[in-house]
């Protein structure tokens, strides 16, 4: 499978160089603060966010040179994402991500919370110094989502009367606004039809959609060790995702170990098992291959070139990821 290094390579170095930017950007007055910021960027990760917005800036761009506001709009991009990681880990009282300690559990949530806070504050006094309402619009959208799909995650949690479009819209205020904003904002930087601008938001929406579904089935298909927590802790916890509203439809039991939230001995192993040897995974596959489809319908808007290509095989990575 391509690895995300090769997948990048159109702009490897306009990464390089939003990394080192990110560590100078987030240097607080409070040093606990920008120890807690910079740890996070260090923590490495495969930067696929900005990477996105760098490929669909130099796609809209043609032949013209990537401008300041393009890699402002990535490194924002990238630490808005950041930050709804750092309060994700502290809502799941997450101790590793990407087998790095987490920031609540290297201070403690208070300072986490401060710390994602914190980014959510810089990024958004960066953006607004893009000058561009209309990027100021998308992006300003994607912070608002990210905290209507944390509330509603919490509400849903062990919900049985949870449905796949409720599902759907979960995923994406948590992964696919800021993707399909963030890619659109970048065409509005390059001032291209407003047409192209729209279908690169589908493009991302779809894009972050496949990208969501694939994780949800790797919350039980993948192993402690790729995962970096216990496999099934999503729907342990409460959280049911696409696999297990497909496996619900088919054993009605799994339902009834769900409502009584796993409280007897034994269940969460066989709420595991029943999603394992269901139509659930498999179905969910179709749905992860369907998005991505129309991600790469999405595409035909572009002229040919190095980064239209990236994006096209980004999403094949994204899918790769199931197998």
């Amino acid at each position: 499978m391509i690895s995300a290094t090769t997948l990048f390579s159109p702009v490897e170095a306009d990464l390089k160089e939003l990394s080192e930017n990110l560590t100078r950007l987030i240097s607080a007055r409070h040093p606990i603060l920008g120890a807690a910021a910079e740890h996070l960027f260090s923590a490495g990760g495969k930067r696929v966010r900005p990477a996105i917005v760098l490929l669909a800036s130099r796609a809209t761009l043609g032949d013209r040179p990537l401008t300041q506001r393009h890699r402002r709009l990535a490194e924002i991009t990238e630490m808005i994402h950041t930050a709804s990681l750092v309060h994700d880990d502290v809502v799941d009282e997450a101790a590793l991500r990407r087998s790095v300690p987490t920031v609540n559990s290297l201070f403690d949530n208070r300072i986490a919370v401060l710390a994602g806070d914190f980014l959510f504050a810089q990024s958004s006094w960066y953006l607004a110094n893009l000058d561009n309402l209309t990027v100021v619009k998308l992006l300003s959208e994607v912070i608002k989502d990210f905290a209507e799909g944390e509330i509603q995650q919490g509400l849903n949690r062990f919900d049985t009367g949870m449905n796949l479009e409720i599902y759907i819209e979960k995923s994406y205020y948590k992964t696919a606004s800021l993707i399909g904003n963030s890619a659109k904002a970048a065409a509005v930087l390059s001032e291209v039809d407003p047409e192209i601008g729209d279908r690169l938001y589908d493009y991302g929406r779809n894009l972050g959609l496949a990208f969501q579904i694939v994780d949800d089935i790797l919350d039980f298909t993948g192993s402690t060790d790729v995962l970096g927590k216990p496999a099934g802790s999503d729907l342990i916890g409460g959280h049911i995702t696409a696999p297990a509203l497909f496996a619900m439809e088919e054993h009605p039991n799994l339902t009834q170990l769900i409502e009584r939230e796993f409280a007897e001995n034994g269940d969460p192993e066989k709420a595991l098992e029943i999603v394992r040897n269901s139509n659930g995974i498999s179905r969910a596959k179709e749905l992860a291959a369907h998005h991505g489809q129309l991600a790469c319908h999405s595409l035909e808007c572009l002229d040919p070139s190095p980064s239209k290509d990236a994006l096209t095989d980004l999403i094949d990575y994204v899918l790769g990821r199931m197998y």
